[in-house]
């Protein structure tokens, strides 16, 4: 992600394997549950209080207020602030390289 940009990270890319092992629907069932552990019950939508309260789970407890909110402007289509399950699956999708290739051909 853009905002991690800076962050020394080791990425690797486990979104195409996890698609050849789930197959389609388990796939997308499973990027359901990851929008579902991000976001504000209360809301539906992954917000930038839901997104710093669940940074712990994503091992990421050393990114500052400023990279968070740069993530959600990365992934928010529509410009409410707030990303909703269209919007992570589209970013996800976009941020994996193996997943952007297997669409290419």
């Amino acid at each position: 992600m853009a905002a991690l940009i800076g962050h020394a990270v080791d990425f690797q890319d486990y979104l195409p394997s996890l698609k050849q092992t789930l197959g389609p629907e388990g796939f997308l069932v499973e990027l359901c549950n990851g929008f579902r552990l991000l976001m504000d019950a209360d809301k539906g939508l992954i917000t930038f209080e839901s997104l710093k309260r669940n940074i712990l789970v994503l091992g990421l407890q050393d990114i500052r207020d400023d990279e968070l909110v740069s993530m959600l402007i990365e992934g928010d289509l529509d410009g409410d602030g707030a990303i909703n399950q269209m919007e992570f699956c589209i970013l996800m999708l976009r941020l994996s390289p193996g997943l952007m290739d297997e669409s290419k051909q």
